[in-house]
């Protein structure tokens, strides 16, 4: 599916699979100047149980202002190749921010949750809040795989190309089956997509209510397998949640959503959601609108 929004000085641009989902999360809306183009696609069948998409981000803003750009977190680990280096990213608690600049491009796999536990042959919770260079994982096998995928990047090689040669490289050395990797993921789905049924997961307590194990079960499972808590997980996803209606034009009312989204009151989620957005959400909001309003002619 391919979505392209563009104005007199700008050009934004969404390719993904609808298997790879819609961008969650994103803070900032796309920049008022230059281009921008952000891919999202599926893995092969094989490498399904393991990688939730492929995904890459392009940007030509030269001679325009830079532009920040804010992500709330999601537990999920990445391989991202960027800056002529590739780096694995283990999850990020806190807000994302990066500056872009110039003209770049940037191009990550992103792992369903717990599906690089394998690889790492260890605690996830080891990579929380760090990036490390890819050979601390893969060894000197990932010398030849860095520099074809940088390569690839510098000659502007189509996404197609760079998702062969990421494939390759991992199914070469897919892991030994893991049932955890998938009791993993469908947990943290099930956090996800709860609200869809409108019977959303606010607490550690009723997630293990509806997977049948014990809270400290969960807790040893996702601190080694997502390298989060599932907690966390529940929190950031509410919060996510809330940024959606936010960014779609609903009003919001604060007591309400508090209690909606689990918080034990309004003061609650208004502290968490400055902790993890930077803005209360009345201020958000106002940054939101002001956003969407057209510039004044000159």
């Amino acid at each position: 599916m391919k979505k392209t929004s563009r104005s007199s000085l700008s050009s934004t641009e969404e390719v993904y699979d609808p298997e790879a989902w819609r961008p969650r999360g994103v803070l900032r809306p796309p920049p008022a100047e230059g281009r921008l183009r952000h891919a999202r696609r599926k893995p092969p069948a094989d490498l399904d149980p393991w990688i939730q998409h492929f995904w890459s981000v392009a940007w030509d803003l030269r001679g325009c202002k830079p532009f920040l750009q804010e992500t709330l977190p999601h537990p999920n680990v990445h391989i991202v190749f960027e800056d002529r280096r590739c780096r694995i990213a283990g999850v990020h608690t806190a807000r994302f921010s990066t500056t872009l600049e110039g003209e770049s491009r940037v191009f990550g796999v992103k792992f369903r949750a717990g599906g690089f536990r394998p690889f790492l042959g260890s605690s996830v919770g080891a990579l929380a809040n760090r990036m490390v260079p890819i050979e601390q994982v893969f060894a000197a096998t990932a010398q030849q795989w860095e520099r074809t995928m940088l390569s690839l990047l510098d000659d502007d090689a189509p996404d197609d190309a760079l998702i062969a040669v990421a494939s390759e490289f991992l199914r070469a050395r897919l892991p030994a089956p893991d049932a955890n990797v998938a009791l993993t993921t469908r947990l943290v789905e099930q956090i996800l997509k709860a609200g869809e049924d409108e019977s959303e997961i606010h607490s550690v307590q009723e997630l293990a209510h509806r997977s049948g194990m014990s809270q400290r079960s969960l807790q040893r499972l996702f601190q080694e397998y997502v390298g989060a808590s599932p907690k966390w997980v529940i929190r950031r996803y509410r919060l996510h949640e809330l940024v959606e209606r936010m960014k779609a034009g609903d009003l919001v009312d604060g007591a309400q959503a508090a209690l909606d989204l689990g918080y034990f009151d309004q003061a609650h989620l208004i502290n968490d959601f400055r902790s993890i957005v930077g803005y209360t959400p009345t201020r958000y909001g106002k940054l939101l609108r002001q956003a969407a309003e057209p510039p004044l002619a000159v």
